[in-house]
C-alpha cells in the first residue's frame, strides 16, 4: 500500500493515510481529531472555505493539498481520518 519516493520521502497511495501520516509526524494527532470532531457542524462550509483559501494552502503545503482537499471535502474521508489517527494514536511507539 505504500511506495518509496525519494530517499528522505516516504509517500502512500491512500490520500487519508498520507494526512494521517503528516498530521502525526507533527505530533497534532490529538488535537487534530478534537478539531475534526469539533467542526462536525461546520463541515460543509469547511470544504467552501478550502476552495477560497486554495492559493494560501498550495503555497503552504505545495502540491499536496489536492489530496488533503479531497479527503476533507467528503464526509466519509474524514471519518476515515478520525478513525485513521486513532489507530495511529494507540500505535505503540516513541514519544516524542
Amino acid at each position: 500500500m505504500s511506495e518509496y519516493g525519494s530517499a528522505n520521502e516516504l509517500t502512500f497511495e491512500d490520500p487519508v493515510e498520507s494526512l494521517a501520516r503528516e498530521i502525526q509526524l507533527y505530533g497534532m494527532t490529538g488535537p487534530a481529531m478534537m478539531f475534526l470532531e469539533a467542526s462536525r457542524p461546520y463541515r460543509a462550509l469547511g470544504s467552501q472555505a478550502m476552495v477560497f483559501f486554495d492559493p494560501v494552502l498550495r503555497t503552504i503545503f505545495g502540491s499536496g493539498s489536492d489530496a488533503m482537499q479531497r479527503v476533507l471535502s467528503d464526509e466519509g474521508g474524514i471519518e476515515r481520518l478520525i478513525e485513521r489517527l486513532e489507530e495511529i494514536d494507540e500505535e505503540p511507539g516513541y514519544d516524542a
